[in-house]
């Protein structure tokens, strides 16, 4: 399994000169299966634009491409490069999307197609060249054929996210993005009028259960990309609830869950190069006995052979 990063960053793309050696495309990942010659990508958002390009140049079928995308969720930052993804307007082309089913009624191709509509674009959806296949998902696990074996999670976001988790060949792939801890919504102070024991601590009981649910999800990973978008004084001066991590939050998580390699993901989008080069500094220094798994900041254009 060949995983590589196309887009790093979260809530915007930030191109410019202070986000030249980390990237400042959202996110985009590629999984590669050699062996069976199948191509996965998670998430589109603008960093699929170069993917697309540097497919056209790939061979990895002689009958056209055929792969499966996988969105994590459908905000913006995760589905705005897919009109510019290349080999959706080349016959031959065949995609399963995949994502999660949303409160609304929409369904997962209203909400990709409708970025494909004259009021925003100059294609329509229905003028693609491509074979398009559209799948909506809950919590599951799945046969994707070839040996790959898929676990998804809900994660805690402000829209309906999923979490993948990819089995091939005795390794694992893992994923937590967008997500933040979840707490416990009935938390208040012993004197408060509304104060209630019980929601107080059934409300504990629901929140730790899932934070372990997530831990348990990840579990022995050889990789896990987690989201990573504050410092935990960031997160809770003021960025609590907004569906995102710390970096101490997703390294606690890799390190319960017993992962190998953590790789911090979801940049923020005012995270320079030389911020992250700092927290990477930081956070991958290990002294002996430190039970941690091997922490790395994501960078755009990096491959990991799993």
């Amino acid at each position: 399994m060949k995983v590589k990063f196309w887009g790093v960053r979260g809530s915007i793309a930030c191109p410019g000169p202070k986000t030249v050696y980390y990237g400042g495309n959202t996110s985009c990942i590629e999984l590669y299966f050699e062996k069976a010659d199948r191509l996965i990508i998670i998430d589109a958002g603008s960093g699929i634009r170069p993917l697309g390009h540097d497919l056209k140049k790939r061979t990895l079928s002689k009958k056209g491409l055929k792969a499966d995308i996988f969105l994590s969720h459908t905000h913006w930052d995760h589905i705005m490069g897919f009109p510019f993804f290349d080999p959706i307007y080349l016959p031959g082309t065949e995609l399963n999307i995949y994502g999660p089913v949303t409160y609304e009624e929409e369904t997962l191709e209203k909400i990709i197609g409708a970025q494909l509509s004259y009021r925003y674009f100059p294609v329509r959806h229905s003028e693609l060249a491509s074979t398009l296949r559209y799948h909506q998902l809950k919590e599951c696990e799945i046969d994707l054929g070839d040996g790959i074996h898929l676990k998804t999670k809900f994660l805690n976001h402000t829209l309906q996210c999923l979490g993948y988790r990819f089995e091939y060949q005795g390794k694992s792939l893992c994923t937590a993005f967008d997500t933040e801890p979840f707490h416990n919504l009935f938390a208040m102070p012993a004197n408060s009028p509304d104060y209630d024991p019980y929601a107080v601590a059934e409300g504990k009981k629901a929140a730790d259960e899932e934070n372990r649910r997530i831990v348990a999800f990840c579990l022995g990973a050889d990789m896990l990309i987690h989201d990573a978008q504050y410092s935990e004084e960031e997160y809770e001066t003021d960025k609590r609830g907004w569906g995102h991590s710390s970096f101490e939050h997703a390294i606690a998580t890799g390190t319960f869950a017993k992962v190998k390699k953590l790789y911090l993901f979801h940049h923020d989008p005012a995270r320079s190069d030389k911020d992250l080069a700092t927290v990477e500094h930081k956070w991958r220094k290990k002294s002996p006995g430190d039970n941690r798994p091997d922490i790395y900041v994501a960078k755009e254009g990096a491959t990991v052979e799993l």
